[in-house]
C-alpha cells in the first residue's frame, strides 16, 4: 500500500553514544548517571519542554535512550510542513532538539511534509491556512530539503565533538502518500480512529469554537500524522517523535494508532515555542518569521536579531540554541554581568546560531556587515561582496556606472538620483549632508578618487541624510 521511501540525505553512523555528564554542573551530574542522564540533561538545558505518555516516560523512555549505545542507537523523528520556502527562527529548536538526539549516537529523521502541508496543520491557529497549489508545496519542499541538508552539513562540519554520532535522515512523506488511493487508506487506516478522540483534541475544540470553524482537510492532519509516525516506526523503527509544544495532540493520535495496531509503547518529546517580545509565536502566518534561507534573512540580519535579544532572555537563548556546555554558558553570563553593556553574551549567541545555519562564511559576512554599519569601518567596505552591500542596505538603490575622467561628487549625487536638481542638490553637499564610504563631502566639484571614494573593490556607499543609502559599483576601473 505505501510507496518506497526515499532517503535524500545521512550524516554518520548509526552508532555511538556522548557522554554529557562531563559537560553538566556538578550538581546536574548525578542525574545525568541515572537513567534519566539524556532526558535530564536536555530538560536542564530547557530545549525538552514536556514528554508523552507522562506514566510511560519517567521510566521506559530514559531507558530507552540510556541503552542507544552503539549496539541500540534509538531512531527519532520531527516534522516540518514545507508552508514557505524556508525554514525559519521557530523551527530551530526542534532542529537542535534533532542534533542533541544525534550527537548522542542516535538516529535522526527530518521528515518533510510533502504531503500534509496541503492540508494545513490546525495546531495553534485560529483560523485555516491559506491552500497550496501542489507545484508551490513540490517547490517549497525541495527548498526544505536543501535547507536541512545545509543546516546537518554545518553542524557536521563545523560542531563535531570527536565522538561517533547518529545519522541524520530528510525523508519526504509524499512519498508514501502519492500512490495512495483514498478509499483504500481509509479502510485501512480509519477504523483506528474514534471520532470522539479525535473531537476532543485542544486544538481541534478550538478550530471548532471559532468563527470560522474548521475544514475536514485540516480535521484529517492528525490523522495523516499519525500514519506517519506509524510508517516510521513500521520501516525504520522511529519510536519517538519531537515537535513544537504545539504538536502535543498531533503526537498522542499517533502514541494511540501505534499503540492499537501493534501494542508497543511510542513516545514524545516537545520543545518550547519561540515567541516576539509581544508573546506572538514567530513564523510566517504571524508574519515576523526569521527566516534561515540567504536571500529571506541575511547573515546580518539574522546575526543581528540575536545580538538585539534582551539581557533577560539571552541566558536562555545560549542554553536553547547552542551547543555550549552548561559550565561555559555560565562562564558567560558571569562576564555578562559584569559589563552588560557590552553585550558579549548576545554576541555570543548570535555567533553560533550564525554559524550553525549559514557557515564559517556566513558568520564572517555578518561580522563584516556589522563593522561596516554600526561602526563605520572603511576596511569592513572594501572586502564587503556585491551581494553582501544590497543584503545590508536592502532598501537602498544599487546603480552600475563606467567612471568617466573627471567624474565628481556632484555628478555622481545626481547619477544615482541621490539629490534634487538644482540649487537644492548643491546644498545638500556644501552643508554636509552628504558622505561617501562614510567620510563626509562637502566640495561637489570635487574629482572621484580611488581608493577614496572609490574602495578597492569598486564600490561607492553614497549616504545622504541620515538614513538614505545608494550602492555604486564602477565598472572597467
Amino acid at each position: 500500500m505505501a510507496a518506497p521511501i526515499f532517503r535524500s540525505f545521512s550524516w554518520g553512523r548509526w552508532s555511538g553514544t556522548l557522554n554529557l555528564s562531563v559537560f553538566l554542573p556538578l550538581g546536574l551530574r548525578k542525574a545525568h548517571s541515572g537513567p534519566q542522564g539524556l532526558l535530564a540533561a536536555q530538560k536542564a538545558r530547557g530545549l525538552f519542554k514536556d514528554f508523552f505518555p507522562e506514566t510511560g516516560t519517567k521510566i521506559e523512555l530514559p531507558e530507552l535512550f540510556d541503552r542507544g549505545t552503539a549496539s541500540f542507537p534509538q531512531t527519532i523523528y520531527c516534522g516540518f510542513d514545507p508552508t514557505a520556502d524556508s525554514l525559519h527562527v521557530g523551527h530551530l529548536l526542534a532542529l537542535l532538539g534533532l542534533f542533541h538526539l544525534q550527537r548522542a549516537g542516535h538516529n535522526v529523521i527530518a521528515l518533510v511534509g510533502g504531503a500534509t502541508a496541503r492540508l494545513g496543520d490546525p495546531s495553534g491557529r485560529t483560523k485555516e491556512r491559506e491552500a497550496l497549489e501542489t507545484e508551490r508545496v513540490r517547490a517549497n519542499a525541495r527548498a526544505l530539503r536543501l535547507g536541512l541538508e545545509a543546516l546537518a552539513a554545518n553542524h557536521q562540519q563545523l560542531f563535531t565533538d570527536g565522538r561517533s554520532w547518529g545519522s541524520f535522515t530528510v525523508l519526504d512523506n509524499s512519498a508514501w502518500y502519492q500512490k495512495q488511493h483514498l478509499v483504500d487508506f481509509l479502510a485501512a487506516v480509519g477504523g483506528h480512529f474514534r471520532m470522539g478522540t479525535l473531537l476532543s483534541r485542544q486544538s481541534v475544540q478550538l478550530r471548532l469554537k471559532s468563527a470560522e470553524g474548521m475544514s475536514l482537510a485540516e480535521f484529517f492532519y492528525q490523522v495523516l500524522q499519525a500514519y506517519d509516525f506509524y510508517y516510521l516506526f513500521q520501516r525504520y523503527g522511529c519510536r519517538v517523535q519531537l515537535g513544537g509544544s504545539d504538536q502535543l495532540g498531533n503526537i498522542m493520535s499517533g502514541y494511540e494508532f501505534i499503540n492499537k495496531l501493534t501494542g508497543e509503547d511510542v513516545f514524545g518529546i516537545t520543545v518550547p515555542l519561540i515567541t516576539s517580545t509581544t508573546g506572538a509565536k514567530l513564523g510566517k502566518s504571524a508574519g515576523n518569521a526569521v527566516w534561515l534561507n540567504r536571500d529571506k534573512t541575511s547573515p546580518f540580519e539574522l546575526y543581528q536579531f540575536f545580538v538585539r535579544q534582551p539581557d533577560d532572555s539571552v541566558e536562555r537563548y545560549l542554553k536553547l540554541f547552542t551547543f555550549l556546555p552548561l559550565p561555559e554558558i555560565d562562564h558567560i553570563m558571569q562576564l555578562h554581568v559584569k559589563e552588560p553593556e557590552r553585550r558579549g553574551a548576545q554576541k555570543r549567541l548570535a555567533a553560533e546560531v550564525t554559524k550553525l545555519v549559514h557557515g564559517r562564511e556566513g558568520l564572517d559576512s555578518a561580522k563584516r556587515c556589522t563593522q561596516a554599519l554600526y561602526h563605520s569601518s572603511i576596511d569592513a567596505l572594501e572586502v564587503m561582496s556585491d551581494q553582501e552591500l544590497k543584503e545590508l542596505f536592502k532598501e537602498a538603490p544599487f546603480s552600475e556606472f563606467f567612471l568617466d575622467p573627471g567624474t565628481s561628487v556632484l555628478d555622481t549625487c545626481r547619477k544615482a538620483n541621490a539629490i534634487p536638481d538644482g540649487p537644492r542638490g548643491y546644498r545638500m553637499i556644501t552643508e554636509g549632508g552628504v558622505s561617501i564610504n562614510h567620510r563626509q563631502v562637502t566640495n561637489p566639484e570635487s574629482v572621484l578618487v580611488v581608493g577614496q571614494h572609490i574602495l578597492k573593490n569598486g564600490l561607492s556607499l553614497l549616504k545622504i541624510g541620515k538614513r538614505n543609502f545608494y550602492i555604486i559599483k564602477w565598472l572597467q576601473l
